[in-house]
């Protein structure tokens, strides 16, 4: 089965698209977010790291290759892996047909500003840190 990049699952939110392919929302919840991804043939995310959440990835279809720290690693179907929060990592395609990776990821706060990138083959690097979350970011008014 070919995974279809536009096709939404039923009751989920709409499929999000990027230059690598895209995501969809599957669930979330308080410290939790689940997302289906779709990494198009020869195509990959961008090497990137969060602050504040950890990831685990369970390969549906294709074979990615993926990063973790210094670590590389081909997987295939049922195949899954743990990105530690503050971990580099990356997901690369560089087989001919979509890879599909169901995402679990955990943490205080998961918001996609949580993002800093390292290299991009898209041209989203980062020069430095990631955006802060804007409720981390406030502070209250003193007179």
């Amino acid at each position: 089965m070919m995974a279809s990049v536009s096709r939404n699952l039923p009751g989920t939110a709409a499929f999000e698209s990027r230059p690598w392919g895209g995501f969809q929302t599957l669930d979330e919840g308080a410290g939790y977010k689940v997302k289906r991804l779709v990494v198009e043939p020869g195509h990959r995310l961008s090497l990137q790291r969060h602050r504040y959440r950890a990831e685990h990835w369970v390969v549906v279809e294709g074979s990615p290759r993926v990063w973790i720290g210094e670590a590389r690693r081909r997987l295939r179907a049922r195949q899954s892996v743990t990105v530690p929060r503050g971990a580099w990592h990356r997901i690369e395609n560089p087989g001919s047909v979509a890879t599909v990776i169901i995402e679990v990821q955990h943490g205080p706060y998961l918001g996609e500003d949580d993002i800093v990138r390292k290299q991009d083959d898209y041209g989203r690097s980062d020069a430095g840190l990631a955006a802060r979350p804007a409720a981390s970011s406030r502070r209250s008014a003193r007179p």
